[in-house]
């Protein structure tokens, strides 16, 4: 997906104020800060979804689904993914903390069963005004995306309702909380925590990992 400079723009706006909320500080550092420690296995663990395999460098998001912040954010990630996915492995956590984001992370997994992670995820995006910050349930539509993409509905929905599936996000949260994750859209580059300012700090900062 070929993201406009328009949209681009307006997006770096809200990660200024969404960053700065999220991670609670009144004054945020342009630079990455150390997460602390070896935090490789609680970053990225084997079954972690990949958006991109493109090499050593790993960035890493916890997210959310149903987070405002994140959906205004999508299409700078899928425009950072086109200019560096087949140099940077872009890896997805779960930090559900709305009515449906875990209805939401299960769909994605569930669709991961088959391959169709990438897929899904984009979906859940591109719908999210739909869907979200609904009060009931939003399965039925979850189930729809995954008949429009073609999935077993019945591996699907054997996935969905795995109790290991739900673990996995679980899992993930926890690890989130331990690496101090307070909010999403969060980000890790290389096992550092990002506080960037605008979309331009984000380049800077793929640039400088990849020529380490």
């Amino acid at each position: 997906m070929k993201v406009s400079r328009a949209m681009i723009g307006v997006a770096a706006l809200v990660l200024v104020g969404l960053l700065v909320v999220n991670n609670g500080d009144d004054e945020p550092q342009q630079k990455a800060t150390p997460a602390g420690g070896d935090t490789s296995d609680l970053l990225v663990r084997d079954d972690s979804p990949r958006l991109s395999e493109g090499g050593e460098v790993v960035f890493v998001e916890f997210l959310d689904f149903e987070c405002e912040g994140c959906l205004s954010l999508y299409p700078v990630i899928e425009d950072l993914r086109e200019e560096y996915g087949d140099r940077v492995t872009f890896v997805v956590r779960h930090m559900p903390m709305h009515n449906n984001s875990v209805n939401a992370a299960l769909a994605a997994e569930a669709a991961a069963e088959q391959g169709e992670f990438e897929a899904m995820y984009q979906r859940l995006f591109d719908t999210a005004e739909e869907w979200g910050h609904q009060e009931t349930s939003q399965r039925k539509a979850f189930d729809k995306y995954a008949q429009d993409l073609g999935l077993d509905m019945d591996k699907y929905t054997a996935a969905y309702d795995d109790p290991a599936t739900l673990e996995r996000i679980e899992q993930s949260q926890k690890d989130g909380q331990t690496l101090g994750v307070t909010g999403t859209p969060t980000f890790f580059l290389d096992g550092q925590k990002l506080e960037p300012q605008s979309v331009t700090d984000l380049e800077e900062a793929f640039d400088a990992a990849l020529q380490d």
